[in-house]
């Protein structure tokens, strides 16, 4: 009797000690990058919450898959989240135009926490400005962007500098994934 009462206290107990990932969603997401992470990470026992521009809307993948937001820029506190996964495809060139969006990267890194950015996901970074002095990798047509804005470019399938990893394309998902996982045992 006293287990069953102990129940939910010990449930409450899991999810307040239970990691969190943020994941961003744009129209235009490549389809992969953002469906792979969103669930290797709940495989791994990790609370994962999607932000896009607009809470509780539906975002459609380069390849026409659906997702639905869970909150808006605007609801977001980084102290709660352990990572930030930035997925690529088109959407981060609609994402670094919002400022909410680009704010929760610039306060994440200042936090030190977790960010990870794959294919065309480091333009986020560069539009944060956090990649000056840091060796990162992307999509091959974001390469000559990075280098721009200071950081060390190189072809690799997933770099970790200090809190950030990036990788370069869906075939690179695996690595990256790892990674970010490495960093968060940590």
């Amino acid at each position: 009797m006293v287990f069953i009462c102990m129940a939910p206290l010990f449930l409450l107990l899991l999810m307040i000690n239970m990691k969190k990932i943020l994941i961003f969603l744009e129209n235009g997401v490549e389809d992969s990058e953002f469906i792979y992470p969103y669930y290797r990470f709940k495989e791994e026992g990790y609370e994962v919450v999607t932000v896009a521009p607009k809470a509780y809307t539906i975002y459609t993948g380069k390849r026409g898959v659906t997702f639905t937001s869970d909150i808006s820029p605007k609801q977001v506190n980084v102290t709660e989240y352990d990572a930030v996964i930035i997925p690529g495809g088109q959407a981060p060139d609609r994402m670094r135009l919002n400022k909410d969006l680009v704010e929760i990267v610039k306060d994440t890194n200042m936090k030190g926490k977790i960010i990870a950015a794959i294919c065309h996901g480091p333009q986020m970074l560069i539009e944060a400005d956090i990649v000056r002095g840091k060796t990162a990798t992307s999509w091959p047509s974001v390469r000559t962007d990075l280098r721009n804005a200071g950081a060390k470019v190189v072809d690799e399938a997933a770099v970790t500098d200090g809190n950030i990893v990036t990788s370069r394309s869906p075939d690179d998902l695996p690595d990256f994934c790892r990674s970010i996982i490495k960093l968060l045992k940590k």
